[in-house]
């Protein structure tokens, strides 16, 4: 049974609830380009997280970058089943909060704890957008 550690209040972007593991880059995602939609892994061989899998994971990352066509690559990703269960960015913006309402990927943004001072690769965390917080879990 999953035990809560830490509640921690967000702004909702895209609503839903979701868990998973998270999977952390420091490096701000274009999906269009970055990221290989029929897969969910991780293809441009400059960023921190090269060859990684998004899928089924709470991604964390800073923000979106790119092409608006990023919206509809994280929608094909959704389509794919490769889709991360749920995105934290420190600082949402359009594409991505787009892409995300139309995927039905929970999105929460503006953490009053940093995540990347709370939260690790790997650890098991709830994102509960329609009632905005984050929720550290472990088993």
């Amino acid at each position: 049974m999953a035990m809560v550690t830490k509640r921690i209040p967000c702004r909702s972007i895209a609503r839903g609830v979701a868990q998973g593991k998270v999977l952390i880059s420091h490096d701000a995602i274009s999906f269009l380009g970055n990221v290989d939609p029929k897969t969910g892994i991780i293809v441009e061989r400059e960023h921190d997280l090269y060859g990684r899998s998004i899928k089924d994971r709470v991604l964390v990352f800073p923000h979106g970058k790119g092409s608006t066509v990023g919206s509809y690559v994280l929608y094909q990703l959704s389509k794919n089943g490769v889709a991360p269960s749920a995105m934290i960015n420190i600082e949402s913006e359009p594409i991505v909060a787009v892409g995300a309402i139309i995927s039905g990927i929970p999105l929460v943004d503006r953490m009053e704890t940093n995540p990347y001072e709370m939260l690790e690769d790997g650890a098991i965390v709830k994102i509960d957008s329609q009632n905005g917080y984050v929720e550290v879990l472990y088993e």
